[in-house]
């Protein structure tokens, strides 16, 4: 388990930084690099750890994970675009085999180095968005979404930190090293900071609803406040919290908000689904559940809302844009309205309950071992799954690599020794199981290198040719079949192109207007009802 172990933490820190240039990719450029690090983390890890397992148990928590996946690849066989279809569950497999690699590592006593190194992975990532903010320099980084650091988005920065902060309040208060006093109140302060200035309200609730919890938990019921040790430590990083806090704002920074006091609004408007963003999300919310309601078991296809949201959108939805090329964006704003439209209610009840039954888990051990260690990572199970929960309603998380990566391999290493139902022990199905796992691998990640050749080919978007070879690296690209189409010299080569991009997305208007220009008819959008 040891090797595994150790690909799994020489990946955190990886999936953090790594990103491409390529203006044509603007999000993708830093999605993809991060797909490909967790397919080839979580299933290189997972054939390490397999070849070392003389026993597979399987527990009560597998069974709705298992069941998730299964019509998460069903659902995906009938969606309308293969390519984004494949995308989607490969980062949905990845994370559950992390999840089960990385509580093998548990079991066998090798979780503390990992979850040493996903807390200091998380901590760098809030570092890149800080840097960002005052003005460094950072190779890749987005100057349209700062403090985005590495994740080009400062959304996608502040939801992983705020992922992260339950592993290092755990770290800091239960470490016995003594460096654990130092470090973990600056990881405090460093995330603190960075969460301020992202003016990311998913993740300020998220982090709230977190320490509500540990309020009620930890100080209330485990009593934490009486221990003089776990007294210190809280003290300790409560006090860098705030002094993260301070100096935020009070330092000087790059970021170019339009208000006065950019923090103060975000924090009154927290919760404001009248106007703005909240409202917007509503209207998306509401026309994504019609999405539902006409497609309750399998839903749409997992990656496939983009393609299928223009039959559903309203007048004055902020989701939609009809003379964008690419009206939408690639995901709605829930990991829960989108697994309900792309995956159907069946799977989504079985992925809850999955979430439920680690909820519980951790939560029976917090109220019966206490203040030990147990107790304290229990703690830390139930505020993770909580601030996930939280930032997964009001934006994407389990859909995109990097924070599912943190949060799989967090719930799997401070999941304890699973109740097994039944063990698969016979070597045929312990290989069966390998072979599948590294089929996958190979499957996922070679989509995911082939699209990080396309981004790389594409380049700054200025050389027809690289595009057209970009094309033919990634043929699932609605966004370079569009470009072709759009810098085509010909009628003739515009309607190959726009042809391809309709296959890609037959619900999306600039296909549509390329082939009317060219003399080709095609049927209208179906709008539902």
């Amino acid at each position: 388990m040891r090797s595994a172990r150790r690909l799994l933490q020489a990946a955190a820190p990886l999936i953090v930084l790594v990103a491409m240039p390529g203006a044509v990719f603007e999000l993708d450029r830093y999605l993809v690099p991060k797909e490909l690090v967790l397919h080839l983390a979580a299933f290189g890890a997972a054939l390490l750890a397999l070849r070392q397992a003389r026993r597979m148990p399987l527990a009560t928590v597998d069974v709705p994970l298992i069941g998730f996946a299964l019509l998460s690849v069903i659902s995906a066989v009938f969606a309308t675009n293969s390519w984004l279809a494949l995308r989607a569950t490969g980062v949905t497999c990845a994370g559950l085999v992390l999840f089960w690699t990385a509580r093998a590592i548990a079991r066998a006593g090798f979780s503390r180095p990992l979850l040493s190194m996903l807390a200091f992975a998380t901590v760098l990532g809030a570092a890149t968005g800080l840097l960002q903010a005052y003005g460094v320099e950072i190779p890749f980084a987005s100057p349209r979404r700062a403090p985005g650091g590495t994740f080009g988005n400062r959304n996608f920065m502040a939801h992983l930190t705020a992922i992260g902060l339950p592993l290092l309040a755990f770290l800091t208060i239960e470490s016995r090293s003594r460096s654990a006093v130092i470090l973990g109140p600056l990881g405090i302060a460093i995330s603190a900071a960075a969460l301020l200035l992202s003016r990311s309200r998913a993740a300020w609730l998220a982090v709230a609803a977190g320490l509500a919890i540990f309020l009620v938990e930890g100080i209330a019921v485990s009593g934490l406040w009486r221990d003089p040790r776990i007294r210190q430590r809280l003290g300790g990083a409560v006090a860098a919290g705030i002094a993260g806090l301070g100096l935020a704002m009070a330092l000087p920074n790059t970021l170019e908000w339009r208000s006065d006091m950019p923090y103060l609004e975000t924090l009154v408007g927290v919760a404001n689904f009248r106007e703005g963003s909240g409202r917007g999300r509503l209207i998306q919310y509401e026309n994504t559940l019609r999405m539902t309601r006409d497609n309750p078991i399998l839903g749409v296809g997992p990656g496939n809302w983009p393609v299928e949201y223009p039959r559903y959108t309203s007048p004055g939805d902020p989701a939609f844009d009809a003379g964008d090329p690419i009206p939408t964006n690639p995901w709605p704003s829930s990991d829960w309205v989108a697994m309900l439209a792309e995956r159907g209610i069946p799977a989504t009840l079985l992925f809850l309950a999955a979430g439920i039954a680690m909820a519980l888990v951790g939560w029976r051990r917090s109220r019966q071992q206490g203040r030990t260690t147990d107790g304290l990572s229990g703690l830390a199970m139930i505020a993770t799954i909580v601030v996930t929960g939280v930032v997964g309603t009001f934006d994407a998380v389990l859909l995109l690599a990097a924070p599912g990566f943190f949060v799989w391999a967090i719930l799997g290493s401070l999941h304890p020794a699973p109740r097994e139902i039944l063990w698969i022990t016979q070597p045929r199905a312990q290989r069966a199981i390998g072979v599948l796992a590294a089929a996958l691998g190979i499957a996922f990640a070679s989509y995911a290198t082939a699209q990080a050749a396309s981004i790389g080919m594409a380049g700054s978007g200025q050389s027809l040719a690289r595009l057209r070879w970009a094309s033919v690296l990634d043929p699932g690209s609605f966004r370079l079949q569009i470009l072709l189409a759009q810098r085509a010299a010909g009628c003739r080569s515009a309607r190959a192109h726009a042809a391809r991009a309709h296959e890609l997305a037959p619900n999306h208007g600039e296909p549509r207007r390329i082939l009317a220009r060219c003399g080709v008819r095609s049927a209208p959008v179906d709008r539902a009802r």
